[in-house]
């Protein structure tokens, strides 16, 4: 597996719902705040995913989230024919809401923690989210 290999399993595991990918031991990605410990492999010499893992672990970790408070389904807008509450490059102030989960036929609001810019949408309209999983990626104010 070469570079390029590597850098295309972090686009794919950004975009995922999957909160950590372990790969024969070797490699591992984590979207969470606090991943399990991972103890050292040896690398093989030709090839060092070591960097590319080391990027997506600080762009992982870069900044604010907004996360998900319940499991449930994750929608952006408040219906099909509606715009979403909340893009990429938006400034969102503390308390608005940015997303909606459905948990058991019940809507709930998602709103942010902080004020600031949106980042990065971490996950995709539609996509079952679990308690605590990153939703959005956020630069304070």
């Amino acid at each position: 597996m070469d570079e390029q290999d590597v850098e295309k399993l972090i686009d794919k595991f950004d975009q995922s719902n999957l909160t950590e990918l372990r790969i024969d031991g070797q490699l591992y990605f984590s979207k969470l705040d606090h991943p399990a410990q991972v103890t050292a492999q040896p690398a093989a010499p030709a090839a060092s995913p070591a960097a590319p893992q080391t990027k997506a672990a600080t762009a992982n970790n870069a900044g604010a989230k907004i996360k998900a408070p319940l499991v449930g389904i994750v929608y952006f807008a408040p219906s099909p024919d509606k715009p979403v509450f909340k893009a990429v490059g938006d400034h969102v102030k503390k308390g608005e809401t940015v997303c909606v989960i459905e948990a058991m036929k019940v809507i709930n609001d998602v709103k942010s923690p902080v004020s600031g810019t949106i980042t990065k949408q971490l996950v995709s309209d539609g996509d079952m989210v679990e308690y605590d999983q990153p939703i959005f990626a956020i630069e304070e104010d």
